[in-house]
């Protein structure tokens, strides 16, 4: 079991990875960040919004279902959000260059982070 610091830190470590956080979805709050380029105060709390905006939709739609993880493609970057399955109302953001990641060994590390982390 790995603390969100370390948890934050090994995501780092995935190839193009930019920045991440661990989040509180029912405030929009950070329980933990790491990296640069851009304002994760802000992205965690409009990130809040779109996990919110999700579960919403699927439950409106009667899906009874669980999301894996929600991936937001830009031209430049890739934003991944998983929700922490143990920690309901939690979720890991991560930011990726575009150019220099692996979209499936980011979302797998993203996995592995939610998987192990402890709170």
């Amino acid at each position: 079991m790995a603390n969100i610091n370390e948890s934050l830190a090994k995501l780092l470590e995935v190839d193009g990875a930019v920045c991440g956080a661990v989040v509180d979805a029912s405030s929009g709050m950070m329980l933990g960040k790491i990296g640069t380029g851009m304002d994760l105060d802000l992205a965690a709390a409009g990130n809040t919004e779109v996990m919110r905006a999700k579960l919403k939709t699927m439950k409106s739609l009667g899906l009874n279902d669980a999301i894996e993880d929600i991936l937001i493609t830009l031209g430049k970057q890739y934003h991944i959000i998983r929700p922490v399955v143990s920690k309901p109302g939690l979720f890991i953001y991560l930011v990726l260059d575009k150019a220099r990641s692996n979209l499936a060994l980011a979302r797998r590390a993203t996995q592995e982070a939610e998987q192990e982390l402890q709170l």
